[in-house]
């Protein structure tokens, strides 16, 4: 299998297949791509094991990962969010929806950074920016942190504030705004007619406060918004990504996109030279993950890029500029070791929220 070079590889998170250990098929991509970062999901965790048993799986793991992709700022990151969004075994606290703990979200980041950091993680995929604004939205509601647009934000911030003290990066998401949509972006592609104007009275608020608060990673979402580009989603829209994201609210910092393995991606990353169009648009790091699709796809997307460079369709000064943007974040993260947490820190952060009571599922 053909390598890339070093700058390929960093705009790229890939999701881990469903295993314990390093599979094959990941052992000869990471190998071969050499991505920023890498995604752990429910099945890279064995549920059935006792902690001490389940925590030295897990070590070995990201071990093999560090050592076939070669990267001393290597990206380790989860979705994290509590509630159904909580990829890991007990004894790991399970908090509920994250509306139900707004006013006490600082001491849940804090402990949900802690843990984190003690399973290797350096990067959650938290938290959400989205306003609650749709009763009917299948696949946000009480994840967001409210209504209240001013609500919501606040209390992301605390959020953020309380994850990145124990050396874990947050990344707030879905720009820009996912809470008003009616269908599941994993499955369909959501479409909103929002003007410009009403997403500047609600949606924008959240990511608005964030970034001035110092947030330093945004990921996508995979949402069209035709009254602000009427061909493309906002993962691969340059009015929005670079428009509105990058000139009007001023944010230089890392902006990825939400999994393109997503079926509304599908009609639009269905050709590798959609990568192309996405850094294009103002974007920096493409997540493809293993449980929506091949994420040997990633492959294909590299050769464009690399393609794209040669023939001058890729701009070499947007090139560098999102080169040092990944550079930044990926040094200031913490290369985390795995360790185990004592009960009484266990006992100590059931006590910063409510916990969640039901099944996990898989992907939301």
């Amino acid at each position: 299998m053909k390598s890339f070079e070093d700058w390929v590889g960093r705009h790229f998170i890939i999701g881990l297949q469903p295993t314990l250990a390093l599979s094959d098929h990941d052992r000869s991509l990471l190998s071969a791509l050499r991505p920023q970062g890498v995604i752990l999901y429910k099945s890279n965790f064995d549920h059935n094991a006792p902690y001490e048993d389940w925590l030295d799986t897990l070590a070995t793991l990201i071990a093999d990962v560090r050592e076939v992709v070669k990267r001393d700022d290597l990206l380790i990151g989860i979705d994290h969010e509590g509630a159904r969004v909580c990829r890991t075994p007990p004894p790991i606290t399970r908090y509920t929806y994250p509306m139900r703990w707004a006013d006490k979200a600082e001491a849940v980041g804090a402990a949900m950074g802690r843990e984190l950091a003690s399973l290797g993680v350096n990067l959650s995929f938290a938290p959400l920016l989205d306003v609650h604004s749709n009763p009917d939205n299948p696949v946000i509601g009480e994840r967001a942190f409210s209504t209240d647009p001013e609500v919501a934000a606040s209390a992301a911030i605390a959020f953020m504030t309380g994850l990145e003290a124990q050396g874990v990066a947050a990344c707030g998401k879905h720009f820009p705004g996912h809470g008003d949509t009616d269908l599941d972006s994993h499955k369909a592609l959501p479409e909103l007619r929002h003007s410009l104007q009403t997403l500047r009275g609600r949606e924008l608020i959240p990511f608005q406060r964030a970034i001035a608060a110092g947030l330093s990673s945004i990921m996508t979402s995979h949402i069209m918004f035709p009254s602000l580009d009427a061909a493309w989603p906002a993962t691969l829209s340059e009015p929005i990504i670079r428009g509105i994201l990058r000139e009007e609210l001023g944010f230089e910092g890392l902006v990825m996109s939400d999994d393109v393995g997503m079926k509304a991606m599908d009609p639009f990353f269905n050709r590798p030279e959609a990568m192309v169009r996405f850094l294009n648009a103002g974007n920096d790091m493409l997540m493809i993950c293993a449980f929506l699709t091949d994420t040997r796809r990633a492959l294909g997307f590299a050769e464009a890029m690399v393609e794209a460079r040669r023939q001058g369709a890729l701009s070499q000064a947007d090139l560098d500029a999102a080169a040092a943007r990944i550079s930044s974040f990926a040094k200031r993260m913490p290369q985390h070791s795995v360790q185990p947490l004592s009960l009484e820190a266990f006992a100590r952060h059931a006590q910063a929220g409510p916990l969640f009571g039901g099944e996990t599922v898989e992907v939301v």
